[in-house]
């Protein structure tokens, strides 16, 4: 049988039925590995990363396709099954469908990205502000501090200024920052 053939037959409800059922499978499918694994394509165990969101309203991406093809596929489905609209009726009806959920599934992608948040830290305003050493230093030695920036707390870069061993957990207090290196005292 050819497509052609097919297509004007009265079987067409099972292009529509195999277009939902694949889709939806995709869906699912996608559904249940970005939740396990996480949508986003970069991981970070840092604690002072910084992100730059774009927040732009995609309207034609992996996820809103595979939605059209859902309601498309459902939609025409249903409209020759249970409807009993027209070929061309049908086809129109499962078009619309297929972009409203197109539609909504971009929108929500939108609404869920602007969820995300950017935090701009300004280090000089770790200035002054006591924290504590997160490794032990040496005297004139480096290591790590934990300390609030704008309002955020990060494990950061550290230089002690002093001849004392600062050892961990010790409180210490931020002297002066240079190229993103905290220089400290024991308090």
């Amino acid at each position: 049988m050819s497509l052609s053939s097919l297509l004007l037959s009265d079987n067409i409800w099972k292009i529509y039925f195999y277009i939902a059922v694949f889709s939806t499978v995709v869906f699912v499918l996608k559904l249940i590995i970005f939740t396990l694994v996480g949508g986003d394509s970069e991981v970070s165990a840092d604690f002072n990363t910084e992100t730059d969101t774009d927040v732009s309203f995609n309207f034609i991406s992996v996820q809103s396709v595979i939605a059209f093809f859902m309601g498309f596929g459902w939609m025409g489905y249903a409209g020759l099954q249970q409807f009993e609209f027209s070929h061309l009726v049908n086809l129109l009806v499962a078009f619309v469908v297929g972009f409203i959920f197109m539609f909504v599934s971009a929108y929500l992608m939108f609404l869920a990205k602007k969820l995300e948040k950017n935090v701009q830290k300004d280090n000089s305003s770790a200035i002054n502000k006591v924290g504590k050493a997160y490794t032990s230093f040496e005297s004139n030695s480096t290591g790590q501090i934990e300390i609030e920036i704008s309002g955020q707390l990060s494990v950061v870069n550290a230089v002690n200024m002093t001849d004392q061993k600062i050892n961990a957990f010790d409180q210490i207090k931020v002297i002066k920052v240079e190229n993103d290196l905290f220089y400290i005292e024991k308090v």
